[in-house]
């Protein structure tokens, strides 16, 4: 399985090139993104990012500073800005109060204890939670999301649905590297966007000789 995982990648790959992904000038940056991108398009939530921006409010202090409503305000264009202001209060508290507010402090802990931590704080899922890992921290731990589900499942790789269950599949079978598991995730992704759509693009696809939608 692992030779036919790292076939895919390479696959895709050659086909659409590196991603640069996460796209984000800090590891904060990437922190609050993964928390304003939920439920949204990345669209969306480089509009919100731009406010907070602007407003010179992205950082840790200043958004724990702020009252609420004016957090809302700024990532109003996310969607559902009174949650993902209470989310962002919560995980900037968290991370004020148990990191000092350091990146330095929070890659230096270990991998499954920040899981556990992130995933006890107000709004942050499995997914948030391992972008914030994999993305902001460089641990590798591996993102799932709805692309990653629909692709796996019409290439045959698997057939379950739970998150955990995906996680551990492709841990389990790809080389433990979070250069990997960032490019891998974010190629899913891409061909998930332009060709693995809920109704498929398959004829211009890269993976359609792999894939069971088109055999079936």
């Amino acid at each position: 399985m692992r030779a036919k995982l790292l076939k895919i990648y390479n696959q895709l790959y050659n086909h659409f090139g590196p991603q640069h992904w996460w796209p984000a000038d800090s590891p904060f940056e990437v922190m609050v993104g993964a928390i304003l991108t939920q439920s949204t398009n990345w669209g969306n939530v480089e509009k919100a990012i731009g406010n907070l921006k602007k407003a010179k409010v992205l950082n840790p202090r200043k958004i724990i500073e702020n009252r609420k409503s004016k957090i809302e305000n700024w990532i109003k264009p996310s969607g559902y800005y009174r949650q993902k202001a209470k989310k962002l209060k919560a995980f900037v508290g968290f991370f004020l109060k148990n990191y000092d507010g350091s990146i330095k402090k929070m890659r230096a802990a270990q991998l499954s204890k920040l899981r556990e931590e992130l995933l006890a704080v107000h709004g942050i899922g499995p997914e948030t939670a391992d972008s914030i890992l994999l993305y902001a921290l460089d641990k590798p731990s591996f993102v799932v999301d709805a692309y990653t589900r629909r692709i796996g499942q019409r290439l045959g790789l698997f057939k379950f649905d739970d998150y955990y269950q995906i996680k551990d599949f492709f841990e389990a079978n790809l080389p433990k590297r979070v250069k990997l598991y960032n490019e891998y995730h974010a190629l899913l992704v891409a061909l998930g966007k332009y060709y693995c759509r809920p109704r498929p693009k398959c004829e211009m696809c890269p993976l359609k000789h792999l894939c069971q939608t088109q055999k079936n």
